[in-house]
């Protein structure tokens, strides 16, 4: 069997074999870790389990490390974590657990090494390497988790009718690292995970959103999110998603399956951006088209107004999901609310005005609602492809050059209500509020350059009209 101990020379694993060699127990480095290991993959976290206390051992490596200050200590859970150079390091006796029917949380007793490994998720992260004097570099695979990283599976090291009846939450896992992977949930696995998909309904929605956010920032998102559907999962969480599948047809015309398209959009998306709101934003972008939509014998399956209920939808989606409620999905609805206006730019001449316009209203964030979309064209003929990329070119070109000349991106007015009142020597009042607006139009209309000389002459000619007359000179 091949000797491991050359990916062991880091000072971490030397610390903590000596500090339970000092306890006279066994270590060995476990999990997350030893997969990527084998799959050469990059990895952020360590995690180590000694038959006996995981919270001594921590203790006795940050002490070694001189960084006891920095650790964390969790006693209802028997483990401690440290941060080591770019690693979170965890400690955990081992334990053999026990579930209740209605729960998540385990009944935890100490327990083997083999017992430990038996309570993982998944074969591949049931694989552990010693570290001990008389173990180390020894790879301890015991259901065969190396064949499963060969095969691309994802597969439970027990029964999974027990492993996801215990813990609903691995069958979110088991989905998330097979999108991560590019792997497979092996067949008995996930025909299981269709079996016990209602109790993820127990899971905090936190926990199966933090699940659901890590497979919107994989590769391919969209592969997770169908295998979630396919596995009955996506209806009891997100069942606005769910209602987006399926075809109608009336009259021999049918619309396209809004489901797979947001997926596609958000699969072209991810190859050009690993933002995960940018991403919500591709996947929502259509998120009220089953609610708006209708079927006219004139022009066949329309949407109208889905941008505007869309943007509704935004809001209580991440109240429900208990996403970021703050700047974040502020940022989503904008995209939302704004994903056609650039198309229509490309299906007529494209005024100034309307540039001006979608500047004004877009800021900063329209480089990203560009990437939105031309990631929004998933049309199955090249040609119209070509010609759609092409006119979004075009667009982008007239976003530059009216940006360089008028300046309208996060645009603050050249006159502020502050100065009309001075001028007019008028409180606050509908009158103000009448001129800004005026200004505003004017200048993204182009009939008034964004210049402030030309606003200030503007608002007193709009004030005359309503019957204002200046009190002062304002530069």
């Amino acid at each position: 069997m091949k000797d491991y101990s050359n990916y062991l020379e880091h000072r971490i694993f030397d610390v903590v074999a000596e500090a339970a060699a000092e306890m006279n127990k066994p270590v060995y480095v476990i999990g997350g870790w030893v997969r990527d290991l084998l799959l050469n993959r990059p990895s952020k976290d360590i995690d180590f389990v000694v038959v006996g206390s995981g919270i001594e051992l921590a203790a006795l490596v940050a002490e070694k490390l001189n960084r006891k200050g920095r650790l964390q200590v969790f006693n209802n859970f028997g483990t401690a974590m440290l941060r080591y150079r770019s690693w979170e390091v965890e400690f955990v006796g081992a334990r053999k657990e026990s579930y209740r029917a209605d729960s998540r949380k385990p009944i935890v007793e100490d327990g083997s090494l083999e017992d430990d490994m038996r309570r993982r998720d998944f074969t591949i992260n049931a694989m552990a390497i010693g570290l001990s004097k008389s173990e180390r570099g020894r790879l301890i695979d015991p259901f065969d988790g190396i064949r499963d990283l060969e095969n691309k599976l994802i597969r439970t090291p027990l029964d999974p009718g027990v492993t996801f009846s215990d813990d609903p939450l691995r069958m979110m896992r088991a989905i998330r690292f097979a999108a991560q992977l590019n792997f497979e949930v092996h067949p008995e696995s996930f025909d299981t995970i269709k079996e016990h998909a209602e109790r993820i309904k127990i899971v905090s929605i936190e926990r199966v959103m933090d699940e659901f956010n890590k497979i919107m920032l994989s590769d391919e998102p969209g592969k997770g999110i169908k295998m979630l559907r396919a596995a009955g999962l996506l209806r009891h969480f997100f069942p606005e998603l769910e209602e987006m599948h399926g075809v109608e047809v009336v009259d021999g015309k049918a619309h396209k399956d809004n489901f797979y398209h947001s997926l596609q959009v958000l699969d072209n998306l991810a190859r050009e951006s690993k933002d995960l709101w940018l991403r919500w934003a591709a996947l929502l972008h259509d998120i009220a088209k089953p609610a708006t939509k209708r079927y006219d014998p004139d022009v066949g399956w329309t949407f109208y107004g889905h941008e505007y209920l869309g943007k509704k939808m935004v809001a209580s989606i991440f109240r429900r999901l208990k996403l970021p409620r703050s700047a974040t999905m502020r940022y989503v609805q904008k995209l939302v609310l704004l994903h056609l206006r650039p198309i229509a730019l490309t299906e007529s001449i494209v005024t100034d005005s309307a540039v001006r316009r979608l500047l004004f209203d877009a800021g900063d964030d329209i480089d990203d609602l560009m990437m939105l979309c031309e990631a929004d064209i998933t049309s199955g003929n090249p040609e119209k492809v070509k010609r759609y990329l092409e006119n979004f070119r075009l667009v982008r070109k007239k976003l530059r050059e009216i940006e360089e000349k008028d300046k309208l991106r996060n645009w603050q007015p050249p006159v502020s209500g502050e100065d009309i009142m001075t001028v007019f020597g008028i409180p606050p009042s509908r009158e103000v509020g009448i001129i800004k607006t005026a200004i505003r139009e004017a200048i993204l209309d182009g009939i008034i350059p964004n210049e402030r000389g030309a606003a200030l002459e503007l608002m007193r000619r709009e004030g005359e009209k309503l019957g204002l007359s200046a009190t002062e000179s304002k530069n």
